[in-house]
């Protein structure tokens, strides 16, 4: 016997499995059958038999079904992995089984894992446990989902490997995977930096492709590309072996099952945009991807370096770094270095200004400010000892930042400063003690001028660090919402414990009125949680034994107790601090130019200052030194690029700071650059415009059955379905109290309905194809109430009894209370709103017209709604995609801008680079408005820092004298460099209140 199995992707249905059995009833000898759920076909030939594969598959492609021959028949395994807590978990299980999976299905409220594959279950569940996780082989109950997808090449097409050091998240993924997006499969792990192609292109232009899209990639080895027949699972394994020693790979998954915590460093010497591009420079000739916060004066470096190392790079720029262990503690150890720093410069500033301002007052009053007597002499010979001293106590630091670049062999903020200063009172010093050496007129000095520098200086940062403070708010808030203790139940009673000393399975008791401490689930009691600091809902949301408390949500009168289900940094508060934080930390493409400039804006600074000195010295009126010495301070102090460096990161910490307040998570800088460019949203329907869960709006009788027996016979038969729409008509039943009947017996057909016998009558529920195939007319009155729910965008649900239609039930997903004003809101922006649904046309147009949406596009499935949004773009125009759960990831991944409800499923919030931490829709408009806003705001902050130093070091290189007779004073000089920067921290801190339109 023979024996050939397919796989048939587009098989839905028992009607599709009986229309592929018929295309082989009348072969002599032929033995057919088929598996719906794992969308096999499996044909036998006897040896009478004469149809060959070929014959087989050429009949498949005649009757529309895609048929693919499998070399193992793939099958459904089951597995409980109890360990198994949040998202990350999801992906790093997924990633495990990524190449001997078909398809992985994951429930996380069931903790169970569903997979398609060939291998048997110990293999898979051994790869599970190679992940850093315990699986449990389940029953084969209802499978989560069906869906399968090809995993092998075309005949012409081979797999490729390449190596991506600098792929560091999510958004480069998308990048990467939009590059090569005529390749027929991409398979990406952040955690390897390995991308795998399988195309027809050739290495070399694989390469380009990645090139172009702003990488650096590298062959995975330098074997020829494999076979188009091998599989993706050796493609892994060579790559793993070529790119990685051994036991590398495991300890990269056992880190990703800990979050992938990057390394955060801080660095309270940081101080100017040039140090930003330094320090970047530094980590990029390491080969380490760091992201740099000069608001937050932090480093973030990627995991997979050791922080000695990344302390050793920063050392080597200039920099000390030092490593922060906990958010919390992190944030408080700032506060309190911004407090110490903010006393520190205030006292510097009030001793230097005492002291300078008299002196300047001195010599603007008429007083001798040059060395034209021996008693003069002696006077301003203590006057330079009293500068020196304060040049130490209250300009050491801009001294040792200059020495530390130095060494570093380079130059910043403090390197224009100590040189300004510096050259000031040596300059005034060497007059004192040799004024023979100087021609008359020359002998002036300038101990005023160090002194009033350093001390506006020291005063404009103490304002600076006032103002930088209050960017941090949003963070510190969230911060401030974990709890600290929590009360954890044992045998000898209740015990109050560290938060951070609390386990994953401990119980915990929630009193009256405290803060839930972890993630968890009820096991016993009931109570009223206020979860507005998480979800913006202002009402408190009822929680009883099932339900699921979240950290930092406050109990009401209350009183119950949960169990842990996520460690501390698992929380979904701690993740969402720790989006916020990356967030800050990221840069916009607009930002990339300063720090392009900022790279060489010092050591060109110097240059210019020192030639305008020369000029001046060379070709300028008398006293030609005291004048080359006036400009060359003067430009060194007025050029610090103090402005230019925080005009972009301000910007980005308020901004974000203030959408986590509203309610919006957004992942990094060039999303919130990109949303404010956002003409076109392209929305889902369900769980996204609509609530996601179906109701029963009405009952439609046809015969003399009344209302309550159809309702109560539904629900006794469909409490054995898990059709989705089986719970609306649960619910239904159970707000009228009804009572379920005795089933005698069930059939459920899949895309059909189901059936069953109740009380001695045959009982159909479903569409009218079920109906059909019974050869059950439909009534005048049954057409037209199927054309009424088509029209209001309900699903119908026939019940006929006895070969007789005897209702319609029709059932709706309501529209969520703020959709349309949401949606109004974002036509008033001027967006075009497009409806992008899987359900049919006549439901997805019956929504759109209710909400006044532009466009509707029905009846699509995943990879069509990635496609859809790709038109678009190709269309030019920039593309917000809205959506919730997995079918919806692919197109989040390939919008401009993906926006997840934080509602939705874990996979569609990692896809996006906005998620809405609540349902609530009328915060994506103000999401764009913010984005905007920011925008603006950025586009300001630079246009007054670029304009500032086009402007300033001009004047204060003389160009004013030959016309006016005007010199720029270099107290005057550093009293506007110090009012720059705090014009620029007092600017972004407007986006904290602004109106957003």
């Amino acid at each position: 016997m023979t024996r050939y199995q397919f796989h048939i992707s587009n098989m839905h249905c028992g009607g599709c499995a009986r229309k592929i059995t018929a295309l082989f009833a009348d072969e002599a000898d032929v033995q057919v059958s088929t598996d719906v759920a794992n969308k096999s076909l499996t044909v036998e030939l006897g040896q009478q038999a004469t149809l060959t594969a070929a014959e087989i598959s050429a009949r498949l492609q005649q009757a529309n079904y895609q048929a693919e021959p499998l070399k193992a028949v793939s099958a459904w395994q089951h597995f409980v992995v109890a360990d198994m807590r949040c998202g990350h978990c999801e992906k790093t299980i997924r990633s495990a089984l990524n190449e001997v999976a078909d398809e992985v299905l994951v429930d996380l409220t069931s903790k169970q894992v569903d997979v398609l594959t060939a291998q048997p279950a110990t293999a898979v569940a051994e790869l599970i446990r190679q992940a850093g996780f315990t699986p449990q082989q389940a029953e084969a109950n209802d499978t989560l989902a069906i869906s399968s997808s090809a995993t092998t090449a075309a005949d012409n097409q081979t797999w490729h490997e390449f190596v991506v050091p600098d792929m560091t998240c999510g958004h480069c993924e998308k990048t990467i995977r939009a590059a090569l997006t005529d390749a027929a499969d991409v398979q990406v792990d952040l955690n390897s930096k390995l991308v795998r192609v399988c195309s027809d292109a050739s290495d070399e232009q694989l390469l380009a492709l990645i090139q172009q899209a702003g990488y650096s990639p590298a062959l995975a080895t330098d074997s020829a590309p494999q076979a188009a027949n091998s599989t993706p699972d050796a493609a892994a394994a060579n790559a793993s072996a070529s790119v990685e020693p051994a036991g590398e790979h495991q300890r990269a998954v056992e880190s990703a099952t800990t979050h992938d915590a990057k390394l955060l460093l801080f660095v309270p010497d940081m101080s100017c945009a040039s140090c930003v591009a330094k320090i970047e420079k530094a980590f990029d000739g390491a080969g380490v991807t760091a992201r740099v916060n000069l608001a937050d004066k932090q480093v973030a470096v990627a995991s997979g370096i050791a922080a000695e190392q990344a302390q050793q790079i920063l050392q080597g720029a200039g920099y000390r770094g030092e490593v922060i262990e906990n958010a919390a503690d992190a944030v408080a150890d700032k506060a309190a270095h911004d407090a110490k720093e903010y006393r520190t410069r205030i006292i510097q500033a009030v001793v230097t200004l005492g002291i300078g301002v008299p002196m300047m007052l001195w010599g603007w009053l008429g007083g001798e400010m040059s060395v034209a007597s021996d008693s003069l002499r002696l006077g301003w010979g203590v006057m330079a000892v009293v500068c020196l001293l304060l040049l130490i106590y209250c300009g050491g630091h801009f001294f040792a930042g200059a020495w530390r670049a130095l060494k570093a062999k380079s130059a910043n903020m403090d390197s224009l400063i100590a040189v300004g200063t510096g050259t000031a009172w040596l300059y005034s010093t060497v007059v004192v003690i040799a004024p023979q050496w100087f021609p008359d007129g020359t002998r002036h000095v300038y101990f005023e001028a160090s002194l009033m520098i350093l001390g506006l200086i020291n005063l404009g940062h103490a304002l600076e660090l006032r103002a930088r403070g209050k960017t941090s708010e949003a963070v510190q808030k969230l911060i401030g919402l974990q709890a600290n203790s929590a009360y954890l139940v044992t045998d000898d009673g209740d015990k109050q414990v560290a938060v951070d000393s609390v386990n994953v399975g401990d119980v915990l008791r929630l009193r009256a009125g405290d803060k839930v401490a972890l993630d968890g689930e009820v096991i016993s009691g009931q109570s009223l949680l206020n979860e507005a600091m998480l979800t913006g809902e202002p009402m408190p949301v009822n929680k009883t034994v099932g339900d699921v408390v979240n950290a930092g949500t406050i109990n009401g009168d209350g009183s119950l107790t949960y169990r842990v289900t996520r460690a501390q940094q698992d929380t979904r508060l701690a993740q969402i601090i720790a989006l916020v934080q990356e967030a800050q930390t990221s840069k916009m493409p607009i930002g990339r130019l300063t720090d392009k400039i900022a790279g060489v804006f010092v050591p060109v600074v110097m240059l210019l200052a020192l030639l305008a000195a020369v000029i001046w010295y060379v070709v300028g009126p008398q006293p030609a030194l005291s004048h080359a010495l006036v400009v060359l301070t003067s430009v060194l102090i007025i050029a610090c690029p103090c402005a230019l460096g925080l005009a972009t990161p301000m910007s980005i910490m308020v901004a974000v700071g203030r959408a986590a307040q509203m309610g919006v998570l957004i992942k990094n800088g060039e999303a919130l650059q990109t949303a404010a460019k956002v003409n076109c949203v392209v929305l889902d329907k369900t769980g996204t415009v609509t609530e996601g869960k179906p109701q029963v709006v009405a009952v439609h009788c046809f015969t003399e059955v009344s209302d309550t027996e159809v309702l109560q016979v539904v629900a006794s038969l469909e409490q054995q379905s898990s059709h989705p729409l089986a719970a609306a008509l649960q619910q239904a039943a159970d707000a009228k109290q009804l009572a379920r009947v005795d089933v005698a017996s069930f059939s459920y057909q899949q895309g059909l309905g189901v059936s069953g016998v109740v009380a001695g009558s045959d009982w159909l529920i479903g569409n009218d194809k079920l109906l059909q195939a019974q050869s059950i007319q439909l009534s005048d009155a049954a057409n037209r109430a199927l054309a009424e729910a088509a029209a209001l965008g309900q699903t119908p649900v026939l019940v006929a009894k006895d070969d007789e239609l005897v209702a319609l039930v029709a059932i709706s997903d309501p529209i969520r209370s703020d959709a349309k004003a949401a949606l109004q809101l974002l036509k008033q922006q001027g967006k075009r709103l497009v409806l992008l649904s899987g359900d049919n046309q006549r439901t997805a147009d019956a929504v759109a017209k209710q909400l006044g949406i532009d466009q509707v596009i029905a009846g699509v499935l995943p990879d069509q709604k990635q496609a859809w949004v790709q038109k678009f773009q190709q269309q030019g125009e920039v593309v917000a995609m809205v959506g919730d759960g997995i079918n919806d990831a692919p197109a989040l991944a390939a919008a401009d801008v993906g926006v997840a409800l934080g509602t939705g499923t874990d996979v569609a919030i990692e896809s996006a680079d906005m998620t809405l931490l609540t349902p609530r829709l009328e915060n994506l408009a103000l999401g764009f408005a913010l984005s905007k806003a920011t925008l603006g705001n950025i586009k300001q902050n630079l246009f007054g820092a670029f304009i500032y130093n086009s402007v300033g070091i001009p004047v204060a290189a003389g160009v004013l004298y030959p016309l006016f007779g005007m010199l720029l004073s270099p107290v005057i000089a550093g009293a506007a460099m110090a009012l720059s920067s705090l014009t620029v921290v007092t600017n972004a801190n407007r986006l904290r209140y602004k109106k957003l339109d």
